[in-house]
């Protein structure tokens, strides 16, 4: 019988990418648009984005210097966004915006949910 691989994919691995640390600083350049450093040296490249469970976003990334895989989680909607996004919604026929990334952003129908494309993040249940 074949023995079964216990240890899993490395991390960095694209099936096992590595959290970044939870800093405040990766998230405000995040938002911001701005290219993120690597714990490797060299930058983070943007390879997908995700809904993640309980409303938070997950961005994955790749090192441009060690091609190492990297996991960003963004934080859920707090009161205020969800608030701000509903408000938006009223009477105005128009697909709210992101309250992190500004109206430049549109939100997104994702099943039954306004989702921003570039965080993952929930704000909201569309109608």
């Amino acid at each position: 019988m074949p023995k079964k691989n216990e240890a899993g994919p490395p991390p960095g691995s694209p099936r096992n990418p590595i959290p970044l640390p939870k800093k405040k600083k990766y998230l405000e350049r995040y938002y911001s648009r701005g290219r993120l450093p690597s714990p490797m040296g060299g930058k983070l490249d943007i390879l997908d984005v995700r809904e993640g469970e309980r409303g938070k976003g997950r961005v994955l990334l790749e090192c441009n210097a060690s091609s190492l895989r990297f996991i960003l989680e963004i934080p859920r909607a707090t009161p205020e966004e969800r608030k701000q996004v509903e408000k938006s919604l009223d009477g105005k026929g128009e697909d709210p915006t992101c309250p992190r990334h500004g109206s430049s952003q549109r939100l997104t129908r994702s099943g039954k949910e306004w989702v921003c494309p570039l965080c993952g993040v929930v704000y909201g249940k569309a109608e």
